[in-house]
């Protein structure tokens, strides 16, 4: 099955503006591939660039796209690790344009069997539950926001976004806690916003909250006094941007800085580097969650697809295109039963763009 041509798109997704400790998301910066085979079989893949988090923005995915679509234009889709690691070998880094690429090729190698991604992964049907996220405003806000997703949304875990200001964070979960309740899962994700000093003073303060876990309290470049932060933590502790890769799983897991790991495709450069992740804290004993940033449906059911390949994830954030989005330009994929995620019966990631919306995208075909 060769590679004939690549389809890419600038796949901007109008929203809401989405804040987190770090910056704030205006639009969703995504882009879609697609890859034509001799075949006659489409690979889909996205990406969504988030600036603030992986360093890439929709501008350089764009340029890399085109890189990418000339170097494996010709050449066996089959092949997926030779096709990836000749991207590897072109450049360093920049794991959010891989694995759009990534994904398209895993889409195609399901495709070809005729089999739902999860299945060809070795996996079994099931319906996961996501969270629904918060993004930082006023802790009164923040208040109202979860009664509302609660009430309306039927979401039973919350995610919110902390990480400006150690003493409002604690009002802010104060707030929420509150507003609904004791029997409301509530997860909190600093984005890296806090330092050892505020990490301490806010996850003392919110510790008897039932707080489920702490998402990335501190930057990465702190990594070293994590393990002195989890000694101090009643809080369990999630590294999300500390782990883009498996060395970093391997690094910090021998380090024993976290109680868990977050994958996100758009920081592992697809499924393939996920599952070295995913098995390495699997042989660890340390839970994963599968997350993501601001996807779109496509991305998103190659999210829940791999999620039910992997029995160590365990968790599960993946309300990427309810963040805001005020648009869904996609036929077919995931959808919602409340936060329950429901996968069509299609093979591959049986998910894609929906074509009309694609007319109006910036399109590079190479």
């Amino acid at each position: 099955m060769k590679i004939r041509s690549v389809h890419i798109f600038r796949f901007s997704i109008p929203m809401v503006p989405f804040t987190i400790a770090i910056g704030q998301m205006k639009s969703a910066q995504n882009v879609l591939i697609h890859v034509h085979t001799d075949e006659g079989l489409t690979g889909v893949g996205e990406c969504s660039a988030f600036p603030m988090i992986a360093g890439e923005t929709q501008d350089t995915c764009m340029a890399l796209a085109k890189d990418f679509a000339a170097i494996w234009k010709g050449k066996s889709a089959v092949d997926i690790e030779d096709r990836l690691k000749e991207l590897d070998q072109y450049i360093v880094g920049n794991h959010t344009i891989k694995s759009a690429f990534d994904m398209a090729l895993f889409d195609l190698a399901a495709k070809r069997k005729e089999e739902p991604l999860y299945k060809f992964l070795g996996g079994q049907y099931f319906e996961p539950e996501s969270d629904l996220t918060i993004g930082i405003n006023d802790a009164s806000y923040m208040a109202e926001q979860a009664i509302d997703f609660v009430q309306n949304k039927k979401a039973h875990i919350l995610k919110v976004k902390l990480g400006k200001d150690p003493e409002e964070d604690i009002k802010r979960i104060r707030g929420i806690r509150e507003a609904v309740g004791p029997d409301i899962r509530i997860r909190v994700d600093a984005n890296q916003g806090w330092d050892f000093e505020a990490a301490v003073f806010a996850l003392t303060g919110i510790q008897h909250m039932n707080i489920e876990f702490c998402e990335q309290p501190m930057s990465k470049l702190l990594d070293e006094k994590m393990p002195s932060l989890r000694l101090l933590s009643a809080v369990r502790l999630m590294a999300d941007e500390s782990v883009f890769s498996r060395h970093d799983a391997a690094r910090l897991l021998k380090n024993k800085s976290w109680d868990y790991v977050n994958i996100k495709l758009s920081k592992s450069g697809g499924i393939q580097e996920a599952l070295l992740i995913h098995d390495l804290c699997a042989a660890a004993d340390i839970p994963n969650m599968m997350g993501g940033m601001l996807e779109s449906r496509v991305a998103l059911s190659a999210n829940v697809h791999l999620a039910l390949a992997c029995s160590n994830i365990q968790f599960y954030d993946l309300d990427t295109c309810l963040l805001g989005h005020l648009e869904d330009p996609v036929e077919n994929g995931v959808q919602f039963d409340g936060m329950k995620l429901c996968l069509p019966d299609l093979p591959g990631i049986g998910a894609d763009a929906d074509p009309a919306y694609l007319k109006k995208c910036e399109t590079i075909v190479v």
